[in-house]
């Protein structure tokens, strides 16, 4: 059988592409600048690189999703490829990553205002040790995906992914993607508010008390991107919760992804903004080329 195709398919299939190659692009380059530029090696900028590879990786197996999914609207194909399943499961691997990164950006944080003089917590070994936890458990929670057959190829939505549904996969894929990393998020961000605020009733010294405040500053940010997340990326949780009660409409994974590419691009936008040693080093790059060009000119 031959899905229908609908005259909005194609368009939004190149939009997609186009976001998610810019999110490839800009995850590559902003790698690259915080490998060479010495000023970026510090711990908060290695948690940054690594949540560029996870975007990179996340954005590049969506990238090759959406090339399937135009090339079998574009030759009205009805089957799925040998690595269907596979970039299924990288999906759920890559989302979760993505999620897991942002928290441990957010430990950090917290750890920096409350534990100061505990040097071990904010050390490189100590957050490398929690960045292999995350990847880990990113890599293992998904496997049971591929194991079990849980992952479908869906005709309508030409894409591999596990169909929504009241199940225990449906939660246990929730809880794990979505519950336990941005609970966790929340619950530091609240709890770095409230010693904050207690640090001001105090009255802690000022470089101490100015220390905390930037570090609830830069956590405040991460919380922002990852409100973007979850609000542009709510038409997928709609889906899911109305899974549980009825059928979801028949193209829900293309409108689904459509806003979780567009989400990547912008998050990716955001880290360029409130990463300042990334951003200066981008900046100062672009004008020393541009001097360079203006002298030649001249």
């Amino acid at each position: 059988m031959v899905a229908n195709i609908e005259s909005w398919f194609i368009p939004f299939d190149v939009f997609m592409i186009i976001c998610i190659s810019l999110v490839v692009i800009l995850a590559i380059i902003f790698l690259i600048i915080i490998i060479i530029d010495r000023a970026c090696h510090t711990v908060p900028m290695m948690l940054i690189a690594n949540l560029c590879l996870a975007e990179f990786i996340f954005g590049s197996d969506l990238l090759s999703m959406v090339i399937f999914t135009l090339r079998n609207d574009l030759y009205q194909i009805d089957h799925d490829d040998i690595f269907c399943n596979f970039r299924g499961y990288l999906s759920y691997v890559g989302y979760a990553l993505q999620n897991y990164c942002f928290l441990l950006q957010s430990i950090y944080r917290y750890l920096t205002v409350v534990y100061p003089t505990d040097l071990f917590y904010q050390s490189t070994k100590f957050q490398c040790f929690l960045i292999c936890l995350t990847w880990l458990f990113s890599f293992i929670y998904a496997i049971p995906f591929i194991s079990m057959n849980q992952i479908k190829f869906n005709l309508d939505n030409q894409i591999c992914q596990m169909p929504l549904g009241f199940s225990f996969f449906g939660i246990y894929t929730a809880l794990c993607i979505y519950g336990i990393p941005i609970s966790l998020i929340m619950m530091v961000y609240f709890k770095l508010v409230q010693y904050v605020k207690e640090m001001n009733k105090r009255a802690m010294a000022t470089n101490i008390l100015m220390r905390a405040e930037r570090e609830l500053k830069m956590l405040r940010r991460t919380v922002i991107i990852v409100l973007i997340i979850i609000i542009i990326g709510l038409p997928y949780g709609i889906f899911s919760f109305m899974a549980f009660f009825t059928n979801p409409p028949k193209y829900y994974i293309r409108i689904a992804f459509i806003f979780v590419d567009a989400s990547l691009l912008i998050v990716m936008i955001a880290l360029f903004n409130f990463t300042e040693p990334l951003k200066t080093s981008i900046m100062r790059r672009l004008n020393i080329r541009n001097n360079t060009v203006v002298i030649a000119i001249t």
